[in-house]
């Protein structure tokens, strides 16, 4: 029997598994998927350091690989109707400090957390979907490929269509965005490069109001586009679509870098509890709970699920008695969830601010947009209320994950 197994060997799984080998404890990790397998487009963009640190807790030199390869945007630059409401530069970080944050796509991200995870003896199953789960009062038995695997405890981080998840017979709750966006990624030129800035336009004048976001990552930057409640997908999400909207936002010379386009809709659910009712199954990350991406909270609060799932485990495994055990997985349940509720409640704040339904909320961010010239409060609260509320949660109050 192992001791823990890690469902999924996505950036919260691997993340898991460094948490539980910096412990001592021996990990296996499945994934569906194969080896070879290929993640297309940029997805989670932002590792932020509170993750930053937990990965480098977990294992000594994986934030300085991962800041090197990501970049650090320092200005910040918000539009309203194509007039600058909101601008700010900040200082370089000092080389032996992490940054707020650093950019990078999702695939090379997971890249430097894989190659960690062989570093420290990590053993990673591919091919290894699993289709059945059955705990007990000591121990769970997954089955994976037809393959019957024995554990102690099970941290599941296989994603938002979880398997694991779906057998326990958890159910997600919350609600999905009526509209959509288009995320587009697209190749920098490295002898032309495009400003390393953040930029959001408030309704863009070229789009007919619609919301657009363009953030820098290593090598590219990716275009957000907000489409309205009743707009035809095939006007706005298609590769030949985007090849016709693109050059109103951008520099046209960019049409033939266009690395990846998808849509998506905003989904806003948590699950109903984090663990199975013997506390021998964690959920983390996708699994547990999914969220509107402003302020990059998805993978972040992840990472964040996983230490905590990692520490619970090795707590229990050490605990006096199964009472004791039980208790301690019951402590990750309540404090991460309410982690969860947090930022799922604060990311519906910032899309309602997005996509305001109140004309009493577009009428303030119109006033807002006027005034801030004379008032740079007005302009800061523009740029700062698209990502939500930056306090911390009641669990978690050294950091908003």
């Amino acid at each position: 029997m192992d001791p823990v197994i890690v469902v999924g060997a996505g950036p919260v799984g691997l993340s898991a598994a460094l948490a539980l080998r910096s412990f001592g404890l021996p990990v296996t990790v499945l994934e569906a998927e194969p080896e070879d397998r290929v993640r297309p487009g940029s997805r989670a963009l932002f590792v932020h350091h509170e993750s930053l640190r937990l990965l480098d807790i977990a294992s000594p030199g994986l934030a300085a690989q991962i800041v090197g390869h990501g970049v650090v945007w320092r200005t910040r630059r918000t539009l309203y109707r194509g007039r600058q409401v909101y601008a700010k530069t900040y200082p370089v970080v000092p080389a032996n400090e992490l940054p707020p944050f650093t950019s990078l796509r999702q695939v090379e991200t997971e890249r430097h957390l894989l190659s960690a995870c062989k570093a420290a003896d990590v053993d990673i199953v591919w091919d290894a979907e699993v289709s059945d789960v059955d705990v007990a009062a000591d121990e769970v038995t997954l089955v994976a490929s037809g393959r019957p695997l024995r554990a102690q405890y099970v941290i599941a981080a296989d994603g938002a269509h979880s398997a694991v998840r779906q057998k326990l017979g958890i159910a997600m709750r919350g609600k999905r965005s009526d509209g959509f966006h288009v995320v587009v990624d697209v190749e920098d030129d490295p002898q032309d490069p495009a400003l390393l800035e953040r930029v959001f336009h408030y309704e863009h004048p070229a789009m007919d109001g619609r919301n657009v976001l363009r953030v820098p990552f290593a090598g590219g930057f990716q275009i957000d586009l907000q489409c309205k409640d009743d707009d035809d997908l095939a006007e706005f999400a298609t590769d030949e679509a985007v090849r016709r909207w693109l050059p109103k936002v951008i520099d046209r010379r960019y049409l033939n870098s266009i690395l990846w386009v998808s849509k998506y809709h905003y989904l806003q659910v948590v699950a109903d509890t984090f663990v199975d009712p013997w506390r021998r199954v964690l959920l983390v990350g996708d699994a547990a709970h999914l969220f509107p991406p402003m302020g990059a909270r998805g993978m972040n609060s992840g990472i964040a699920d996983g230490d905590a799932a990692a520490t619970a485990v090795v707590a229990a495994m050490s605990a006096a008695n199964p009472a004791r055990a039980a208790e301690t997985i019951g402590r990750f349940d309540r404090d991460r969830h309410t982690a969860a509720q947090y930022n799922s409640d604060a990311a519906g704040i910032a899309l309602a601010h997005l996509k305001p339904r109140s004309p009493v909320t577009r009428l303030r961010q119109r006033l807002a947009a006027v005034m801030s010239p004379a008032v740079p409060a007005l302009g800061s609260w523009l740029e700062h209320a698209a990502y939500g509320p930056r306090t911390a949660p009641p669990s978690n109050p050294h950091g908003k994950y």
